[in-house]
């Protein structure tokens, strides 16, 4: 399905089209004030180009995935319009390879030859290519992240493709979600419409999880800690999102936060137990380069109502309740929020669907009281989608009515930060 772009994203892509070495200025100064000066001598360019590429990677704690952005303009006087997606994913995350930096560069060079061969040869010279870490190396000492973002970097100067500045690096926290809410908000039609009707979103990943949507009320922004307002201009608005990346609350660092492991050192001869684990579990978990011996509670209890109260620890008090959530409209919700639905068998992998707050909390109950049935799918789906439901209804604060549309992808494009941070680096958006 063709998506239709604004006009300021257009005039980026225009720019890109135009003259490469007046390109290569552009983006060497950081200005992106200037295009309607680079948009008529693109214009006046004899190998106008109509098709546009834009290379994203998002390195996250779990796995490394690039999206490859093809946009096609059939009309000077028209606007581009997004066409579609190349997405591929590798695992483990870039922080797997925190002491062997340069195998970690090895997985984005893999990652590198399938974008050559979606994007045509005489594009690559023109295709900025662009890579954006979270949460798992946000959680690594920072010189491991440092010699990790300097080996892509060297990954990428040794590529075809156009190298901008400051092309690889850490995304904090807040761009994270605005950017995943510019993604669906885009996708779904509500920034194109220039309407107020958006939708909120809700990412979980490995090492973090963002909440981001546009507030109705005015208490929620009074009330909220300043630094989860974040104010931005796009597509001829201004928009004032509530937004916050809880570090650390990931899926899988919840895992470690709930076993007690989470900072925890003599690795090679403890053992961290669970009453979310089946009781005769025990095996080695590697997360992040460090190695946890785990184990269910061979002479205990296990299930639900244990497993919430040991998760509850990571939760309460931590994530903060914005005032309207109650009562929000429908939210989308993906990443670990959809493969755990999936899993489970909440949800249909290749429709997606929309489920109720309560019914994660239902499903639960059945993983965790027959976490033998389920054992084969992963040993920590009780404690998965325990940690869900806690995170839903006593961090967040959703009532057991909220609707959740899970989605893997909209309109054929994958629901994640990508595509806004595709479009923050092509028209620098004003996040303050």
């Amino acid at each position: 399905m063709l998506v239709q772009i604004s006009l300021l994203s257009a005039l980026s892509l225009w720019a890109l089209a135009g003259n490469f070495r007046a390109e290569a200025a552009f983006y060497s100064r950081g200005d992106y004030s200037n295009l309607e000066n680079l948009l008529p001598g693109a214009h006046r360019h004899a190998n106008l180009s109509r098709t546009f590429y834009g290379i994203m990677f998002d390195a996250g704690s779990t796995g490394t995935r690039i999206h490859v952005y093809t946009f096609i303009q059939k009309d000077p006087a028209e606007l581009p319009v997004l066409d579609n997606e190349m997405y591929h994913a590798v695992k483990p995350g870039l922080s797997a390879y925190a002491d062997k930096p340069e195998v970690g560069g090895d997985t984005v060079r893999q990652l590198l030859r399938l974008a050559k061969k979606t994007i045509p040869r005489f594009n690559w010279k023109r295709t900025p290519v662009v890579l954006r870490a979270t949460a798992g190396l946000r959680l690594l000492p920072q010189a491991k992240a440092k010699a990790l973002l300097e080996e892509v970097q060297e990954v990428f100067d040794e590529s075809p493709f156009f190298v901008p500045n400051n092309s690889v690096s850490i995304m904090n926290g807040t761009n994270e979600g605005v950017l995943a809410w510019v993604t669906v908000n885009f996708l779904t039609g509500h920034l194109y419409a220039h309407t107020r009707r958006t939708v909120g979103i809700l990412d979980l990943g490995g090492g973090s999880t963002q909440i981001t949507f546009l507030p109705k009320s005015k208490k929620t922004v009074v009330s909220a800690p300043p630094s989860y307002i974040a104010r931005f201009d796009m597509f001829n608005n201004t928009y004032e999102l509530y937004t916050h990346s809880y570090l650390g609350n990931g899926l899988i660092a919840a895992r470690l936060a709930t076993l007690g492991a989470l900072g925890a050192d003599g690795l090679e001869w403890k053992i961290f137990t669970s009453s979310c684990l089946p009781k005769k579990f025990r095996e080695d978990w590697t997360f992040g380069g460090l190695t946890y011996k785990v184990s269910g509670v061979p002479d205990g209890y296990a299930g639900y109502k244990l497993c919430y109260y040991e998760v509850m620890r990571v939760v309460k008090g931590i994530v903060h309740q914005p005032y309207e959530v109650k009562g929000s409209s429908i939210f989308y919700a993906f990443s670990y929020y959809f493969d755990r639905a999936v899993e489970s068998g909440l949800i249909d992998p290749s429709r997606g669907g929309i489920v109720e707050v309560r019914d994660f909390k239902k499903r639960a109950k059945e993983v965790c009281n027959k976490m033998t049935k389920y054992r084969p799918i992963s040993p920590f789906l009780c404690m998965d989608m325990t940690y869900i439901t806690c995170l839903l209804k006593e961090g967040f604060g959703f009532k057991d009515s909220t609707m959740l549309q899970l989605a893997k992808k909209v309109n054929n494009v994958e629901t994640s930060w990508a595509l806004g941070a595709t479009f923050d680096h092509f028209r620098n958006l004003n996040i303050h």
